[in-house]
């Protein structure tokens, strides 16, 4: 748990998604690197939350996200699906858009993100 932040499980297609969430203003997602989760914000998350409503997800077979199953091409696990996975997250939280920064992996799913959802 991030202090000051809730959590809760958010239904993104097909996998649920573990969230911790905290402070106000404009979206900012944070995505963690490989192998971490979450935690990884733990010490800056707090600091964004005083100007931003941060968003920190577990990507799917991270921390307390669910992992689904892989396929035979490893689609499953791949930067687009996951970024797939958190423009599913971003509409479920009704957010027509946000701030996204990424830490190793996490930054390789913005990019890829960035590339496919240039909205």
């Amino acid at each position: 748990m991030i202090e000051g932040f809730t959590q809760s499980r958010v239904a993104c297609g097909e996998v649920e998604l573990s969230v911790h969430r905290g402070g106000t203003g404009e979206p900012l997602i944070l995505l963690h690197g490989y192998p971490q989760n979450h935690h990884c914000w733990e010490r800056a998350a707090p600091e964004f939350a005083k100007e931003f409503d941060v968003i920190v997800p577990d990507l799917r077979g991270y921390g307390d996200s669910g992992a689904p199953a892989d396929d035979e091409r490893h689609t499953t696990y791949s930067k687009r699906q996951m970024a797939q996975d958190i423009v599913a997250l971003m509409d479920a939280l009704g957010l027509p858009s946000a701030h996204i920064l990424g830490h190793d992996r996490g930054a390789r799913v913005s990019y890829r993100l960035a590339l496919d959802h240039r909205s």
